[in-house]
């Protein structure tokens, strides 16, 4: 009997024992086929479905269906305007929209509905579909549904959880952090009031230090005792354990019951903060009427309790660490009044400070860079002014031209020594044999230094190959001899000396590593250097000389050179003993070491090849296009890397070389070179920028590259090379 119903679950032998011929349906056997087949369908589903029928609609339901009604009354067979009779409002609408042969579908859709003994808002994804029989004619509907009130409610908490913590982010007050805590909980849930407290020592007495209340509400700020309010929020709250009361008139005694109502409350959930296992504070929100609070609503007021309590810890915890800066500060300053009168020691420490903070090496910085561009503007700045005077001659043009030309070379420089130091200079590590470079500089510095100062020259007998930059060391070294030279007032004896295969000794708390290193020093004759001087001679712009004597970065240009460079700088000296400055840099094997030959000169020439250059500042991309172009070159100009992949992929004939700047927005230089080697090996990319973190600490990865500032000759050499190795 009725075999179509077999394999449909529990609700399959519901159907086949309902008495159904006190239905309008009648008996099974007589049903409709497409009823049968529809019914059949829906059982078989895993989905929650349900077939109404007729125009009562009566209902037949799968299992996964039994889910969504809860603990309401019987619905099979019956009406299903009675099954959601509380809902039937909304239900019904769209019921009737499916009868006059409408598919309706509905994504999380709100309804009120009674299924667990009392109101409890649900949201609903679901189709209404019409079913026809074999002339076309509605009969029914399938119900097809899936509850979502999971996620939406998951959506809403979050959403006002990102709310609530945008609001609070920048937040430095504790009362503040609360009333706009309290507020937008408040509107949120639709509250009476919202409130929060600080327990007394003793876990009875609290204090509502703030709230927020809607219109017509009463006011809770104040102090109270925990022990009216009843035995039940006694030992709920101390224990840790939230207090939810739905309605007090109705749950509690009528003196505990008194005591909520004469503040204007008859419903409450009240969260507790324990801290060190002492009830320490409490947040709360409250109705006037009664009201069935929802587990969504507990669970929030749980998660903004804890982290509205965490914020204001982290608040009082910087207040706290603000404080006491201030009171170092303050004895800090008081140190420093008295510190003629401190011993050796505590010069020692302030020392190792400065060392490792840099506090007033950042105050030089600061002060040198304004002061000595500022003066490299001003020069720019008037050459202009008289270059854009019509009536000036040939000569003074050329002149001014020149001016500006060499204050750039300046500023450049100015810049390059900033980098060194800081240890973000864009190096060019080559091997090369350090004895004749240093051979060559001695000679140089022979001839300039004057008959008075006797240059010597100390090399090993074999090779020492070194890797480095070697237009830095060439600086490096210049700046040592010349600072010597300077310490011997004029006559004297400066060494240069080169050793192979030399440790490197501890130096600035570091370790001693075994090398090998080349060991370069500069020794001279001079005045020394007093010995609480050492340690700050490599701060930028500290210098010992005379106003207008040098700028202070040169040594600091050199400690940035050797430290990037894996190496260190070590100075010796004693007043009226001379100075001896050793910089150690890391030294090649033997059979490791690559000649570098040097390039010929070569003449720029365009040749009809195509460049891409990609810029982002629009002055600097100009005028490197017109460059290129002045030289024969055909350019295409991209401001972006993501611009230059599209140009480049779909210019016919493609291009010769790409030339990037390194700094851009979105993706850069370096990531554009990488993914152009990777797609196109055969396409050679230049790099060039004024600074770039990645380029200094990681290098330019193989590719060329072109530091900023950079001239016509200089790019159009680069270029040529590139184009020479392809």
């Amino acid at each position: 009997m009725a075999k179509w119903l077999d394999g449909g679950g529990l609700m399959a032998a519901r159907i086949r024992n309902h008495d159904w011929a006190a239905t309008p349906l009648g008996p099974l056997d007589g049903w409709p086929d497409v009823l049968k087949t529809s019914v059949a369908l829906c059982l078989a589903s895993r989905f929650p479905q349900a077939v109404l029928w007729g125009d009562a609609l009566l209902t037949l339901h799968n299992d996964a269906f039994s889910e969504i009604l809860g603990n309401k009354p019987t619905a099979l067979g019956r009406p299903f305007s009675q099954v959601w009779q509380e809902a039937w409002s909304d239900i019904g609408r769209m019921a009737r929209r499916a009868l006059d042969g409408e598919a309706v579908y509905i994504e999380d859709f709100p309804l009120t509905i009674e299924r667990h003994g009392s109101p409890e808002r649900a949201y609903f994804t679901f189709c209404y579909s019409p079913v026809r029989d074999h002339d076309g004619n509605v009969v029914g509907m399938l119900d097809t549904v899936t509850e979502t009130t999971a996620s939406v409610v998951a959506n809403r908490r979050l959403n006002f959880l990102d709310s609530l913590g945008r609001a609070t982010a920048h937040a430095t007050d504790p009362e503040r952090i609360m009333a706009t805590t309290t507020r937008l909980l408040g509107e949120h849930l639709k509250l009476s009031s919202c409130a929060y407290a600080v327990m007394a020592s003793d876990e009875d007495g609290f204090t509502i230090c703030g709230d927020w209340v809607a219109p017509g509400s009463p006011r809770l700020v104040g102090q109270y005792r925990l022990a009216p309010f009843g035995e039940l929020a006694v030992s709920r709250l101390r224990a840790g354990q939230a207090l939810v009361i739905d309605d007090n008139l109705s749950q509690l005694p009528a003196a505990e019951s008194a005591t909520f109502q004469a503040i204007g409350i008859t419903a409450t959930i009240c969260m507790p903060l324990i801290k060190e296992g002492r009830l320490t504070a409490l947040m709360a929100i409250h109705d006037k009427r009664p009201r069935a609070w929802t587990r969504y609503e507990q669970t929030l007021l749980g998660e903004v309790t804890e982290r509205c309590w965490a914020h204001i810890q982290r608040v009082q915890a910087n207040a706290e660490v603000r404080e006491a800066m201030t009171a170092l500060e303050a004895l800090n300053a008081t140190l420093e009044q008295r510190v003629e009168e401190r011993t050796c020691q505590l010069l020692h420490t302030e020392a190792v400070l400065r060392q490792t903070q840099k506090l007033e090496a950042i105050g030089q910085l600061t002060g040198g860079v304004a002061h000595d561009f500022n003066n490299l503007l001003t020069i720019i700045r008037s050459s202009i002014h008289f270059l854009q005077r019509p009536d000036l001659d040939d000569n003074r043009r050329s002149r001014y031209f020149k001016t500006v030309s060499d204050t750039v070379d300046r500023g450049a420089k100015l810049t390059g020594q900033l980098l060194a130091f800081a240890r973000r200079q864009a190096l060019s590590p080559q091997v090369f044999d350090a004895g004749p470079r240093l051979e060559a500089m001695a000679e140089m510095l022979d001839t300039a230094t004057g008959a008075r100062i006797q240059v010597s020259l100390e090399l090993p007998d074999t090779p020492c190959h070194v890797h480095a930059d070697l237009g830095q060391l060439e600086t490096a070294v210049i700046n040592l001899m010349i600072n010597g030279r300077d310490a011997m007032a004029g006559a004297g004896t400066l060494r240069l000396r080169l050793e192979a295969d030399q440790p490197m000794p501890a130096l600035r708390g570091q370790a001693a590593q075994a090398g090998p290193f080349a060991a370069i020093s500069v020794i001279d004759s001079g005045v020394g250097i007093a010995p609480h001087l050492q340690e700050r001679i490599f701060d930028p712009f500290f210098t010992t000389k005379g106003a207008g004597q040098g700028t202070g970065l040169g040594l600091s240009q050199v400690f940035g050179f050797v430290k990037q460079s894996g190496g260190d700088v070590q100075v010796s000296s004693g007043q009226g003993k001379g100075t001896t400055f050793t910089l150690y840099l890391p030294q090649v094997p033997q059979a490791a070491v690559e000649d570098i030959a040097t390039m010929p000169a070569l003449e720029p020439s365009g040749e009809s090849r195509h460049i891409m250059v990609v810029e982002d500042n629009p002055d600097v991309g100009s005028f490197i296009a017109q460059i290129l172009r002045d030289h024969g070159y055909r350019v295409s100009w991209a401001v972006s890397a993501e611009d230059a992949l599209i140009q480049i992929a779909s210019t016919q004939g493609g291009f010769d070389v790409v030339f990037s700047d390194v700094m851009m927005p979105g993706m850069g230089g370096l990531a554009l070179a990488l993914e152009l080697q990777r797609s196109q090996p055969q396409l050679p990319v230049i790099l060039t920028s004024g600074y770039s973190e990645a380029i200094a600490e990681g290098g330019h990865q193989g590719f060329a590259f072109l530091a900023k500032p950079y001239s016509a000759e200089q790019v159009c050499r680069m270029l040529e090379e590139v184009l020479r190795r392809q």
